[in-house]
């Protein structure tokens, strides 16, 4: 029996190789509990009672902006005649009540690119978040 536990001694001295993970899980389960707790407290808002009363509804949709350029280089907010030295004015008294600051440009094949950079610089400067570009599908000339 003295044998026995000598040899059961001198193996000991290995190391131990196998992970503990009752600790881990322990962990995991308490955070697992905190944030079941906290998670309907998130979600949660604060009861106000709005006033009750009629009103007509008012139409959110606005006027789309399209600024067209001809090929002389006339510049058109709808069908308002604009100059590229005053389009930075107009668009910026244009979006003063406006929620949207989406412009959509049409540009005539015969004008030079570098003026339909100066008045996509020009929108830029006015404030204009979104710039669409409206083309043709080739083949649908009319």
């Amino acid at each position: 029996m003295r044998s026995l536990k000598r040899s059961f001694r001198e193996g000991g001295s290995k190391p131990l190789s196998e992970i503990n993970v009752t600790p881990l899980v322990d962990v995991v389960l308490v955070l697992l509990i905190i944030f079941m707790v906290t998670a309907p407290m998130l979600q949660m808002g604060i009861d106000v009672n709005l006033p009750r009363i009629k009103a007509k509804t008012i139409d959110v949709t606005e006027e789309k902006i399209v600024l067209t350029i001809k090929g002389n280089e006339e510049i058109f907010i709808n069908n308002y005649k604009a100059t590229l030295s005053d389009l930075h004015s107009k668009l910026e008294s244009v979006f003063a009540s406006r929620i949207e600051r989406e412009v959509f440009l049409r540009a005539d094949e015969k004008v030079p690119y570098g003026f339909v950079v100066r008045v996509m610089a020009e929108v830029r400067k006015a404030g204009v978040d979104r710039l669409g570009m409206i083309t043709e599908p080739p083949g649908e000339r009319k």
